[in-house]
């Protein structure tokens, strides 16, 4: 389960998963966020913030997450993984192999000083 907000005057999507990631999560992101980029041609920022990841709901949610990825990484310039937990804390090492964009991890508490980040991508 995902609670998404699109900051449409900043171009910054705020992913917030409120347990395991579901296919459907990333068909309502998709849904949400493809006419955007479509219209302004990327998004300056992604936040994912949450405490700690809270994995995905089977094999096809997982599957949805990485179509997603490969489908929206070069338009998105800067992500925030914003969390105290351990799978996001190393995200931005791995992803840096296989997304575009620019990543950076911030403390759960840091959640202002990581849109300020998203922010000055612009």
């Amino acid at each position: 389960m995902i609670d998404f907000e699109l900051l449409r005057d900043r171009s910054i999507l705020l992913i917030t998963p409120g347990g395991p990631l579901e296919k459907a999560d990333f068909e309502q992101l998709a849904k949400e966020v493809d006419p955007f980029i479509a219209s302004k041609g990327k998004l300056v920022g992604l936040m994912i913030y949450t405490e700690s990841f809270p994995g995905w709901e089977n094999f096809g949610a997982l599957v949805a997450h990485l179509k997603f990825v490969a489908d929206h990484h070069r338009q998105i310039e800067r992500i925030a993984a914003v969390t105290n937990g351990g799978f996001l804390k190393i995200m931005p090492r791995i992803a840096d192999h296989f997304v575009r964009a620019q990543i950076k991890h911030f403390e759960y508490k840091e959640k202002d000083r990581a849109l300020a980040w998203l922010e000055a991508g612009k």
